[in-house]
């Protein structure tokens, strides 16, 4: 019998949400699993496809594999496309079914929502294990009624060809990679040293030394990223990540911070945000209060202290970029619900 990795993604999408997806699916195809891929684009499309894919696709493609462990990539187009994916597996194969978390909307888009948190938690629980993003989540989810076996991921691989940048001449540069129309911290942000910004949705004007690059796709991106850190903020305020968004870095871990990791550039984030232990524990970049500090701090850093941090996140991306991340997370939750069962 084969593992599969079972996925569904915008193919069309140029921002960074389809290649967590495409990736993990890479990686784990270097392990021996085969995928099966459904796709969807544009909205009104994408409800129709949705229905011909319940009632149809989904069906007929997993009666026709014999799986023995299954990854799926969570969640997928809507709710009722994850339900169809699961309930077919169930009723087909006897595989042990992991789900690799990309997002809880429970934290995000339903924040607060009671009756979505149910339903996503009954959803979760339909799994034999899963793969979390980090100990933050682990916990939220355990304390909210998951009773699986879980694993953390600690932060998401990324497939980066372009070579790492030796020796980065350490100016006090930034960049931020994102979509734009939902960082409107950058309008209250004041800096002396220079910030740039990649993405679509920029704004018509920005504060002085905030500059607009461009927007690319991921594969052009990294080739791009030259300045000394990358940023990871939300929101609306410089003080604190605040809204839907900011709230929810205190859980997730950004997919642009393995961009940036992965192209060996330290990091700038949020010191409440989840992945600013691994920051930290890491050496991999600066872990701040508030954006109004960031000035200061840029000019207090030594070169040698820069150059260290440098060398840390080579280190994270040669491991990033062979999905060492995810390879060990399949495997441990492989073992764990292999003993349960």
């Amino acid at each position: 019998m084969k593992n599969y990795v079972i996925s569904m993604y915008n193919k069309g999408q140029n921002e960074a949400g389809p290649k967590a997806k495409v990736d993990a699916e890479d990686f784990l195809a270097q392990e021996n699993f085969d995928k099966v891929n459904f796709y969807f684009s544009g909205a009104r499309k994408a409800k129709l496809l949705s229905v011909k894919q319940r009632l149809w696709d989904i069906p007929q493609k997993l009666k026709q594999i014999n799986p023995e462990l299954v990854v799926f990539q969570y969640p997928t187009f809507d709710s009722s496309t994850d339900q169809a994916i699961i309930s077919n597996l169930k009723k087909h194969t006897k595989a042990k079914i992991v789900y690799l978390i990309h997002d809880i909307e429970s934290l995000r888009a339903y924040r607060g929502d009671v009756s979505y948190t149910k339903q996503e938690i009954d959803f979760l629980n339909q799994s034999d294990g899963l793969i979390v993003h980090n100990t933050k989540m682990a916990a939220w989810l355990s304390e909210n009624g998951v009773k699986k076996t879980m694993v953390q991921l600690e932060i998401f691989d990324y497939h980066n060809p372009v070579p790492l940048q030796k020796n980065r001449l350490y100016e006090g540069s930034i960049c931020y990679a994102g979509n734009l129309q939902k960082a409107d911290f950058l309008q209250k942000l004041t800096l002396k040293h220079p910030l740039a910004l990649y993405g679509p949705n920029q704004a018509a004007t920005y504060p002085e030394n905030i500059t607009y690059q461009g927007s690319f796709t991921p594969e052009e991106l990294p080739t791009k990223l030259v300045q000394n850190f990358g940023l990871i903020w939300d929101g609306t305020s410089i003080t604190e990540c605040d809204g839907s968004f900011g709230e929810y870095l205190k859980y997730n871990d950004p997919h642009k911070t393995s961009l940036y990791l992965s192209s060996g550039l330290p990091v700038i984030i949020w010191k409440k945000a989840a992945l600013a232990d691994f920051v930290s524990e890491n050496n991999v970049g600066l872990c701040v209060d508030s954006l109004a500090e960031l000035d200061g701090i840029l000019s207090t850093l030594t070169p040698q202290e820069y150059q260290e941090m440098c060398t840390n996140a080579q280190n994270i991306a040669k491991k990033m970029r062979t999905g060492t991340y995810l390879k060990t997370a399949v495997a441990k939750i492989s073992q764990l619900i292999e003993v349960e069962k």
